[in-house]
């Protein structure tokens, strides 16, 4: 799940949890806009995780072969 997708869960949940007053039969809108709010944070911060440990991994030092000739016996 990316940033923009997580931010997206979390627009809606909000939005179901305060803004939408419709009543549905065997759904509470409310308890679902807190649902969708929870798994868009969850989901926020694994990919901020991911994108941190991702850019350490490319800052990181750079490893180089090394190769030693010896002179044959």
């Amino acid at each position: 799940m990316g940033i923009g997708t997580s931010i997206f869960l979390i627009a809606v949940g909000a939005i179901l949890k305060f803004a939408v007053t419709t009543h549905v039969s065997g759904v509470s809108l409310a308890t679902v806009g807190v649902i969708l709010m929870i798994v868009g944070v969850v989901g926020l911060l694994i990919s901020l995780f991911w994108l941190a440990s991702m850019r350490d991994r490319e800052r990181g030092t750079v490893v180089r072969d090394r190769y030693v000739e010896r002179d044959p016996v």
